[in-house]
């Protein structure tokens, strides 16, 4: 009964957050501030799981969050009338997880095929890559302009200094500049830089997406 009692109030406690956020206007700090109190109290609430791309899928997750949580920018305005923040915020995080799944299978599928047209021809054929990531606002939300200003400024030049072994070009700086709003794909910067979409992947996982978060952390943004 208690627990049903908790959820509830917290329900009405992230209700009202959003009410108050969306009566600023967008961009100023009394509405950035709300939004992180609301990151903040649902963080803990939302799905968890230890897949390779749930941080990617959490990171859109929130970026979709900041953009339609009282406008609609890229897609449907959250209307509470349907149902709490969570379960807005959840149904879009698992389908972002089943999207980066099903590309998973179609590029293991897709290098399988490439693999035996190779071994029966002795010639390599056209790849093509099927992933291709959702598109994104060009506008930065407000939360996350402290985030594009840590990484331009990179003023420890930690991020710098963390690249991909062999191919200093493709550092934690430049993985997530690209990857914030509007994001570059994993295969147009496989492309640009010339190393699988897998290496970059596991890359930005591993070593940017932690100081990212680290950062989020220290700024209260998480």
């Amino acid at each position: 009964m208690m627990d049903i009692v908790g959820v509830a109030a917290m329900d009405e406690q992230l209700k009202a957050l959003v009410e108050e956020a969306c009566s600023h206007p967008p961009g100023s700090a009394k509405r950035q501030r709300s939004l992180t109190q609301i990151i903040r109290l649902a963080t803990p609430k939302l799905w968890r799981e230890s897949t390779p791309h749930y941080q990617d899928a959490l990171q859109q997750t929130w970026i979709f969050f900041c953009q339609n949580i009282c406008e609609a920018k890229t897609g449907q305005q959250y209307d509470p009338e349907r149902g709490s923040v969570t379960t807005w915020l959840n149904a879009y995080l698992r389908r972002r997880l089943q999207d980066f799944f099903i590309d998973t299978q179609k590029q293991q599928a897709t290098t399988v095929s490439s693999q035996t047209r190779i071994s029966r021809s002795g010639e390599a054929g056209e790849v093509i890559d099927p992933i291709d990531n959702l598109p994104a606002n060009p506008d930065v939300p407000p939360i996350l302009e402290g985030v594009l200003r840590w990484a331009t400024e990179d003023t420890s030049e930690e991020l710098r200094q963390v690249f991909v072994e062999g191919h200093p070009q493709v550092n934690c700086q430049t993985l997530i500049l690209r990857r914030l709003p509007p994001e570059s794909s994993w295969k147009d910067l496989s492309a640009e830089f010339g190393l699988p979409i897998s290496t970059l992947s596991s890359f930005y996982q591993r070593q940017c997406l932690p100081r990212l978060r680290k950062f989020g952390e220290s700024e209260g943004y998480l």
